[in-house]
């Protein structure tokens, strides 16, 4: 393959991944934006009330703001951040299966608690899948990168 087409293949591959890490960072970030501004909408699906269950939703979304922190480098250089997105699939697979287990946990008749757990599950189980095609493509990247760099 010429130098060229070398090039087109690994800057593709580079922006496919930062469009796949942006997807899942865009979620957590949507996620942490309604968790700390309308924690009155969260409260009857988990279960909270008052003035403790709000602070507890508002707690909730500083976590999920502080947990896009390493998504945040892995998008900017997903191959010289790659470590970044190795912990951020890592943390979204802790997240997936921690959900999993509170879901396992929580008895059916609670069915309006359990769907807000099954979202999560969800939606952190598909940004898994995506970081993982994303980690795919940035060392298919890297390896084209060394190829290049070797002659």
């Amino acid at each position: 393959m010429n130098g060229f087409l070398l090039y087109l293949r690994r800057r593709w591959q580079e922006w496919a991944a930062r469009f796949l890490i942006a997807g899942v960072l865009f979620w957590n970030l949507q996620a942490a934006v309604y968790f700390m501004f309308s924690p009155a909408d969260f409260l009857e699906p988990f279960q909270l009330e008052g003035i403790p269950g709000r602070s507890a939703i508002i707690g909730y979304g500083i976590l999920f703001l502080m947990w896009c922190v390493p998504y945040v480098f892995a998008l900017v250089h997903p191959v010289k951040w790659r470590i970044s997105l190795w912990e951020a699939l890592i943390m979204q697979g802790i997240g997936t299966t921690a959900e999993l287990i509170l879901l396992s946990s929580i008895p059916a008749d609670y069915v309006l608690l359990r769907s807000s757990i099954t979202r999560f599950a969800l939606f952190d189980g598909a940004g898994v899948l995506l970081l993982v095609i994303a980690l795919v493509l940035s060392r298919q990247r890297e390896e084209l990168f060394e190829e290049t760099h070797q002659k």
